[in-house]
């Protein structure tokens, strides 16, 4: 522990001087020295507290389903969430299903046990990744129930190395381990932990949660009438050097194009509006009476790509030309094939969804051209095959809260 102390303290260090001159970092910092104390405040005598910790945004969104459903369920608990990431607190700092929502401080062992003695949960719930060594050793010491949930571990991470021996020691906090797959537990047996359970990912309920509650978007819903549209969720620039030629030489076919881009800003819409020759319009440029008489329409707002699904017959998902993919799920739940970049062979369910026929990796403009083509002259046989791969996978949500709670 002597080392992984050192690197935190180190780590701190270069965090305080980073953020005299990030102010996303100095907001990380100041959320984190202050969790401690708002809890402190916040905590009242007598109350039954759990805590669900979620790296970023992501992996919210993996926690979501449980959060809301102990929420519902369970009133008499109240709920902390915390975050390490301020991608994923300054999105979801007034999230109204928690009834505190912090930083997690910097996992010291003085932070660690200042902090578990201040909240004194009764269970804590670590979503997918995060092992932070000086909690967890905190958490076993005092007999917490404490779960870690849609997790998946791999023969790269530090648990099966030589070296890892303090990692695997951290393993043995956990109560149940609930993985996705069971190529996960049999690792995990390897190394003697015996408590894991293969009950798959809770964003497939969190995605089929958002589809039954999706909002109904008259402007999207007038431009998609009676063409074929892709849906181009969460692209950045590489994607969009493929999507925009695409379009551009299929418009005249009858066939529209929704962009979402990942990021929003006037210089990033500017930049892809640039690459198209088609006719187009900016989301926020318009409403409920506009004429839609264009090819392609930009979304240049944030938190509505998961209703636009619901109105197209295929989906490209950037991200694949970059560090990975972002959700394949929100596309495939309303029965959209997808396309992706070559990125995305550490998502377990991009992989089955290409082995299920529901899916295809593209490296270049033609097998871009190739793959949309074929989709949507095949959509019917594709589309049910990315809808029922969804569908078969929901529950761990159920097992999970089942089980703990």
């Amino acid at each position: 522990m002597f080392i992984y102390n050192l690197f935190i303290h180190l780590y701190k260090s270069a965090i305080c001087i980073l953020s005299f001159f990030n102010p996303t970092i100095r907001l990380m910092r100041n959320g984190e020295s202050s969790a401690i104390n708002t809890i402190a405040t916040k905590r009242k005598k007598g109350e039954r507290w759990v805590w669900i910790h979620a790296a970023s945004l992501g992996e919210f969104e993996q926690g979501r389903p449980l959060i809301e459903r102990i929420r519902h369920q369970k009133p008499e608990y109240k709920i902390l969430l915390t975050f390490f990431s301020p991608s994923g607190f300054e999105i979801r700092k007034n999230y109204a299903g928690a009834d505190l929502i912090t930083y997690l401080p910097l996992d010291t062992p003085r932070n660690a046990r200042r902090f578990i003695e201040v909240l004194r949960p009764e269970k804590v719930y670590i979503v997918k990744y995060e092992f932070w060594l000086n909690y967890l050793s905190v958490l076993r010491k005092n007999n917490i129930e404490t779960y870690i949930i849609s997790a998946i571990f791999r023969p790269s991470q530090p648990f099966f190395k030589w070296y890892g021996s303090i990692f695997r020691q951290c393993l043995k906090t956990f109560r149940t381990l609930y993985v996705q797959n069971d190529e996960s537990v049999a690792l995990l047996n390897t190394i003697g932990i015996s408590n894991a359970v293969a009950v798959g990912d809770t964003r497939f309920d969190r995605v089929t949660d958002i589809a039954s509650t999706a909002k109904q978007l008259p402007i999207v819903s007038q431009f998609t009438q009676n063409h074929t549209t892709i849906i181009a969720g969460s692209s950045w620039d590489p994607d969009e050097q493929l999507l925009a030629p695409y379009i551009n030489s299929h418009a005249a076919d009858g066939i529209r194009m929704i962009i979402a881009p990942h990021h929003v800003e006037p210089e990033r819409i500017a930049q892809l509006t640039s690459r198209l020759t088609c006719r187009f319009a900016l989301y926020t440029d318009l409403n409920d009476n506009s004429k839609t008489d264009f090819d392609v329409l930009i979304i240049n707002t944030i938190g509505i790509l998961s209703s636009i699904y619901q109105y197209g017959k295929v989906a490209y998902i950037g991200g694949g030309f970059g560090v990975g993919i972002h959700n394949t799920l929100e596309a495939a739940v309303w029965g959209l094939p997808v396309v992706f970049g070559p990125n995305y062979h550490k998502f377990r369910e991009a992989c089955e969804l290409i082995e299920c026929g529901g899916a295809k990796s593209i490296s270049n403009e033609q097998e871009c051209t190739e793959a949309f083509d074929y989709f949507i002259s095949n959509n019917p046989q594709h589309a049910e095959s990315a809808r029922q791969y969804v569908a078969t996978h929901i529950g761990a949500t159920d097992i999970i809260y089942r089980e703990t709670i």
